[in-house]
């Protein structure tokens, strides 16, 4: 008879599956990044797997965007978008993901060089190979990278709104926090023209700041979900707006460990947040930087934070809900969640 942390297990991995916050740069598995840096020597990034892993053991915040960008680097042409897209679709589908909301930065390819048409045609070539030959359903969110500032929200607008792929959902901003307040209405302008022209707002907030940005990534920019927020618990009346609206948030523990956002795993608000009513989904973020998978994250939440089949279920049930899926979409993954349980 299997024990009961091997039934968790087998639940977790036949478990259908969504994903809404994981970053296309930062999903790249370690063959593939190193792949890229052998291809591309000049770069910054180590050619050694020993050393790739050391060097992705981050020290703080910036120390992580350092890396990320360092890695960003090494994709230069549309082909390797395409790669990227479809392994990360390939690591999904293996844990039984049905649909991913991957976060793209596309103002990175324009300042590598790479046309909005070319970026596009290969986002929409890739989600068609996910789709066809893996069977998993890929949509995009557009982000601004934060430390770009002005300049980074233009480009990013303008590849959304002159040149969308066809599974473009969001709009979405990362980066930095503690960067954003100098370039707060050039952010604002261009969350208004993205919704506007019907990108659901998905942007970052509370990761590496307090409640006051959770409040402008809702005043500011009308969001309609949010990017970790693990900080909203500091401020009452944030917690309570969060609990009535049900405003869904986007929460990656290894993560916020990881790039030292929290102490230690044990030290992680989401229980906390459970306890408050508040709509929680689970996350990876950047899997292959962080040592973690999707699978991985349910894996945290039952054996450290001691949820149960059923708590488990309801996370899977809060990401189909939250996502950009159609009605048909959400009914059919909703009910084959139902079916495990």
């Amino acid at each position: 008879m299997p024990t009961s942390a091997t039934a968790v297990e087998a639940f977790i991995e036949s478990l259908p599956k969504v994903e809404l916050h994981v970053h296309l740069v930062g999903s790249a598995s370690v063959p593939t990044v190193l792949e890229l840096a052998r291809r591309h020597p000049d770069g910054p990034v180590p050619v050694d797997e020993r050393a790739l892993r050391a060097f992705y053991e981050f020290r703080d915040f910036p120390h992580f965007a350092e890396v990320y960008e360092s890695v960003s680097s090494l994709v230069r042409t549309p082909e390797d978008v395409a790669t990227l897209v479809v392994g990360v679709a390939r690591d999904l589908a293996a844990q039984n993901v049905r649909y991913v909301e991957l976060t793209v930065t596309p103002y990175t390819h324009q300042r590598a060089g790479m046309p909005m048409p070319a970026v596009t045609e290969a986002l929409d070539r890739a989600a068609r190979e996910a789709r066809d030959r893996l069977g998993i359903r890929v949509a995009y969110i557009f982000d601004i990278p934060g430390e770009f500032g002005a300049d980074g929200a233009r480009g990013t607008l303008d590849h959304a709104l002159r040149h969308p792929p066809e599974a473009l959902v969001g709009f979405g901003l990362g980066g930095i926090e503690q960067m954003r307040p100098p370039h707060r209405d050039a952010f604002r302008d261009a969350f208004a023209a993205a919704r506007a022209a019907g990108l659901r707002s998905l942007p970052h907030a509370g990761e590496m700041t307090g409640p006051e940005t959770i409040w402008e990534a809702i005043e500011g920019l009308g969001a309609e979900r949010i990017g970790h927020g693990t900080h909203c618990l500091g401020d009452p009346r944030l917690v309570a707006h969060l609990r009535e609206t049900q405003l869904p948030l986007e929460v990656c523990p290894t993560s916020n460990v990881c790039t030292g956002q929290i102490p230690d795993l044990a030290a992680h608000p989401l229980p906390r947040m459970l306890e408050e009513g508040l709509f929680v989904t689970l996350n990876s973020d950047d899997p292959p930087m962080f040592d973690t998978t999707l699978t991985g994250e349910y894996r945290v939440a039952a054996e450290v934070f001691g949820l149960d089949r059923a708590a488990l279920a309801a996370l899977a049930g809060n990401a189909v809900l939250a996502s950009s899926l159609d009605v048909d979409g959400q009914r059919d993954i909703i009910a084959d969640i139902d079916a495990v349980v």
